[in-house]
């Protein structure tokens, strides 16, 4: 009888915007039904919902429709759910307005993607622009050659300079029997930075596995009451500073902290229910995957990541840091060729790149080996252009968080209040 009663909801709210003396339905009404059709598009699409704790209900009424729910009958109802959304009458600046907005940020990128998933064959840049709202910038390979001068310089030798520099990064490959404990290590040094400025609830909590044959390095599967499922995939060795990477960004101050102040300020504090699902392809994956890639940067700012590697996490893995200053110089060196990420991405994407051209251009223009430049194809392959939301929004989020030479209260501040928002990537720009 539920069921029922919810289908028979969502086909009156289809229907409300069209019919003369109906009054709009309430802003609750629609956000519950933004959630049921966000979920019959995840399933249509396996990975589209990256996370979801709302009703059950729900849920289960998408799988049981999802043979009903054919692509054009989706798509009909995310123009019909975004017209009743654009009608409603909302005073501008209140916080209804900002969860129309919001709303209707979602529901444009699940046009993009209802499109994709029909066959459209979308240019790299606008499918980007149309999911996640912000147009990457390609550059021309070769402006970078100065910059692999400059690293030519830092790892002196012969050979390809990609074999160069990843034997040189090797030698800092945490061996296998330490690699957990170096990894919850990290992670524990990760969530001890961040609670002295992100207080979070009592209950909140992680549960961490490594698992092998993803085509990412590391996932946060939020759960809801504040808990999290963090896996780190350990196809490829894993170096010493990827411990700490990764723990900030699944964890704290990244994935799991945004998650959690999610739950904790806009669906249990307000009771805006259309926060408990996660679209993978939206604007809010800019949002989440910068502020996670930044927050390594805020939670260990200057050289303090580089003095806690050196003095706890080096011995704790067996290895060496007599040369953990030289890799941090090359790391620094390499973090000039980020550029070229989008643009083998977009060459590749769009046809312009073969896979073996596109394996060439990162061994040679971002220095990856040959093992990890096909890893990275892969999850090209399965994400496309979600690449562009790693460096791009550490990029936005750091500029937006570090603008006017602010302090490091002043930056955390800053970023607590981009997480726990409806911010959007327009927002910061």
């Amino acid at each position: 009888m539920k069921l029922f009663a919810i289908a028979a909801a969502a086909l009156a709210l289809t229907s409300c915007s069209t019919m003369p003396n109906v009054p709009p339905p309430a802003l609750d009404d629609l956000a519950q039904r933004y959630l049921a059709l966000q979920l019959a598009i995840g399933e249509k699409d396996p990975g589209y919902v990256d996370a979801y704790y709302g009703p059950q209900e729900l849920a289960i009424h998408a799988a049981a429709q999802a043979e009903q729910n054919t692509l054009p009958i989706l798509q009909a109802r995310v123009l019909a759910l975004d017209t009743n959304l654009r009608s409603l009458p909302v005073e501008a600046g209140s916080v209804e307005a900002q969860r129309v907005r919001y709303l209707r940020a979602m529901l444009n990128s699940a046009k993009v993607r209802l499109r994709m998933l029909r066959g459209e064959k979308i240019a790299f840049q606008d499918e980007a622009e149309g999911l996640f709202g912000v147009r990457p910038e390609m550059i021309d390979l070769a402006t970078l050659d100065p910059v692999l001068a400059q690293i030519e310089t830092l790892v002196p030798g012969d050979g390809p300079l990609h074999e160069r520099v990843n034997a040189f990064r090797d030698r800092f490959i945490i061996p296998n029997d330490r690699l957990s404990a170096a990894i919850d290590a990290a992670v524990a040094e990760c969530r001890a930075r961040t609670l002295p400025h992100i207080p979070l609830p009592e209950s909140e909590s992680f549960d961490l596995s490594l698992v092998i044959d993803k085509p990412w390095g590391g996932f946060n599967y939020y759960q809801g009451d504040y808990h999290s499922v963090i896996e780190i995939n350990t196809d490829l060795p894993t170096r010493l500073d990827r411990a700490v990477d990764v723990g900030c960004h699944e964890a704290y101050p990244g994935h799991h902290v945004y998650s959690t102040l999610i739950e904790r300020d806009r669906v249990n504090g307000l009771g805006q229910i259309e926060y408990t699902l996660l679209p993978l392809y939206s604007p809010r994956a800019i949002i989440s995957e910068g502020s996670a890639e930044y927050g390594v940067k805020l939670a260990f700012p200057g050289d303090s990541q580089l003095e806690y590697e050196r003095e706890v996490l080096a011995p704790l893995a067996g290895l060496e840091a007599d040369d953990l200053q030289a890799y941090y110089d090359l790391r620094e060196a390499t973090e000039a060729l980020s550029g070229a990420y989008y643009t083998i991405a977009a060459g590749y994407l769009d046809g312009a790149m073969t896979r073996e051209e596109a394996i060439a251009a990162s061994m040679r223009y971002r220095l990856l080996s040959r093992e990890r430049a096909e890893q990275n194809l892969r999850f090209m392959d399965t994400y496309r252009s979600y690449v562009i939301n790693y460096g791009l929004g550490e990029e936005i989020v750091g500029n937006a968080v570090e603008a006017g030479d602010a302090d490091m209260a002043a930056r955390w501040q800053r970023f607590i209040d981009i997480l726990n928002s409806p911010t959007l990537p327009e927002d910061l720009m």
